[in-house]
């Protein structure tokens, strides 16, 4: 089994009281040290001429790697364990998000004018000229996260309630990046003509529909059908972010290794909506040798299992993924961990591109191929090249609401792609620096405009 990192995802505080006299901290992080815990902030709570209570907050590699770590603290001798919470848990409890008033209530007057009778005019103006519900309510700033559970993150079918954490979150990412408010919608149904109904009968509260962790291929038929039954921008997260930010990174990559898109050979691992997605962009933007892989490997034309959209890129070579990486110049996986090996790195072309993006644990953990790849990235933050989709969709959001896009197209999705990538200065690229930070702040204007400009170009903007 792959040896996993300490993360914050598994970050855990200790809560100790230990005699006060000096060595005794010391016995306390080189236990946890010593086991592997990376250690993080240790506060002084009380401390008096006999004791001294502290916190230490620790990042474990896994569930089982906390409770080992905090079974050494309480086997020690004469140190106290008060408490032990989870940091994570703790964070997500009573909920990440709630709905705040924009103006207060003070007076009778201000009653009057936001709820009954003054209301009614805005309900009236809204009814003789319905565009007006953009400029009047909230419809203009806000977006449904539209989920039914049925493929959260790597987890699976968990179903609606499991799959709220992630909205959640996502509507955190949409508010923090980008300024857009965003709900989440998880629905108790997994039937394509239910949730589509759905999500029509919702959509006037709504500027944008964003789809999140809906399995393939049903998140297709969902996503075909919403845009072309809604006037509001309708993205699969799973699908176009993975592919945008994909595509940004692979930009700048092969400008490291001094390689066209239309030259090199692309592997792309996992056939599900990323992986379909990121071929059908990466074609787009002139790639003309693609081949992907599913868990039983090549998409060949000689196989009878193959869905519409599996079709769309069979090829007429049959064999495993260990075969079709031979001679590669780019690897993208979004698929399992640990399916690539270090031998069929080596048997790439020369300086390969590896992007093993498949997450908490990727393809192949990068310290395997230090010295095989000239461009590496993963979906982790505790790797260089984070392939990370909150570069892409706060922004395209954020510029589709600001100039009332009617869709997203792909023109949109490659102009995103280059705008991203251009915020890497050719003196900063590096093998260790192909795409910016999540925290930089000109990535969702950046990608903000790129949208807008797109979406006045093909005449699909209606402000």
């Amino acid at each position: 089994m792959t040896e996993l990192t300490p993360n914050p995802s598994y970050s855990f505080t200790i809560r100790f009281q230990v005699p006060n006299r000096p060595g005794m901290l010391a016995s306390v992080t080189k236990a946890i040290s010593s086991l592997g815990g990376n250690l993080g902030q240790i506060d002084l709570i009380e401390q008096t001429r006999k004791i001294s209570t502290r916190d230490i907050t620790v990042d474990a590699a896994s569930e089982e790697h906390a409770e080992t770590l905090t079974e050494a603290v309480k086997l020690l001798p004469e140190i106290r364990v008060l408490n032990v919470y989870d940091r994570t848990f703790a964070l997500h409890r009573g909920g990440k998000i709630s709905v705040q008033s924009k103006i207060s209530l003070r007076s009778q007057g201000d009653l009057a004018m936001a709820y009954t009778p003054g209301v009614g005019r805005i309900c009236t103006a809204i009814a003789q000229d319905p565009d007006k519900v953009y400029t009047l309510t909230v419809k203009q700033n806000m977006v449904a996260i539209v989920t039914d559970g049925s493929a959260v993150l790597g987890l699976g079918n968990l179903g609606p309630e499991a799959a709220m954490p992630v909205m959640e979150g996502k509507a955190m990412l949409f508010k923090d990046f980008a300024g857009v408010d965003a709900f989440p919608i998880c629905l108790a149904t997994q039937d394509v003509d239910a949730i589509v109904e759905t999500v029509k009968n919702i959509a006037p509260v709504f500027g944008g529909v964003n789809l999140e962790d809906i399995a393939a291929p049903r998140c297709f038929e969902i996503e075909e059908r919403l845009r072309r039954e809604l006037r509001i921008p309708v993205f699969h997260d799973d699908q176009h972010g993975t592919a945008i930010v994909c595509l940004a990174a692979l930009i700048n990559a092969l400008k490291l290794v001094n390689k066209s898109m239309n030259s090199v050979k692309i592997v792309i691992n996992g056939a599900g909506a990323a992986g379909v997605a990121i071929a059908r962009l990466l074609r787009k933007a002139g790639a003309e040798s693609i081949c992907l892989c599913d868990s039983r490997g090549i998409l060949s034309t000689s196989r009878t299992d193959l869905t519409p959209q599996k079709l769309e890129f069979a090829v007429e070579s049959s064999g495993s993924l260990a075969n079709a990486m031979v001679g590669a110049d780019v690897f993208l996986g979004v698929s399992a961990p640990g399916v690539v090996t270090p031998e069929m790195v080596r048997s790439m072309a020369k300086d390969p591109i590896v992007f093993a993006m498949a997450n908490p644990i990727p393809e192949i953990q990068p310290e395997l191929v230090t010295n095989d790849v000239a461009v590496m990235a993963t979906g982790r933050s505790d790797y260089p090249n984070q392939i990370n989709n909150v570069l892409a969709f706060p922004g395209m959001f954020r510029g589709a609401l600001d100039c009332r896009a009617q869709t997203f197209t792909t023109t949109m999705y490659l102009e995103a792609a280059e705008a991203i990538a251009s915020l890497v200065k050719p003196s900063d690229l590096d093998a260790e620096h192909i795409i910016p930070s999540v925290f930089d702040e000109r990535v969702a204007t950046t990608v903000a405009a790129a949208v807008q400009h797109a979406a006045r170009q093909e005449g699909i903007a209606q402000a």
